[in-house]
């Protein structure tokens, strides 16, 4: 199966989840955040640093429940650049 390539909304998001992953993350090591999250450490890192920007719905809610992040609260935050106001396309 062949996916159709990333908008560049779609790629900024990502960037933005990983930002956001990594700053809720705080204090706490990659390994601590993945171990809690069931997330895998490679996972944890390709998604923090954007190389994967449109990870699973689950592996979201799972780094979401070991961060103490709501989801609605990750949906806020990353619809905000998508009216276009923040985003160039």
């Amino acid at each position: 199966m062949v996916r159709p390539p990333l908008t560049p909304i779609e790629r900024e998001r990502g960037r933005r989840l990983g930002a956001l992953l990594r700053s809720a993350r705080g204090a706490r090591t990659p390994a601590e955040v993945a171990a809690a999250s069931g997330v895998s450490l490679e996972a944890l890192r390709k998604i923090e640093s954007g190389r994967v920007p449109t990870p699973a719905f689950f592996t979201v809610a799972a780094l979401a429940r070991a961060l103490d992040v709501p989801l609605d609260q990750l949906v806020t935050e990353l619809g905000e650049a998508d009216d276009g106001a923040a985003l160039t396309a």
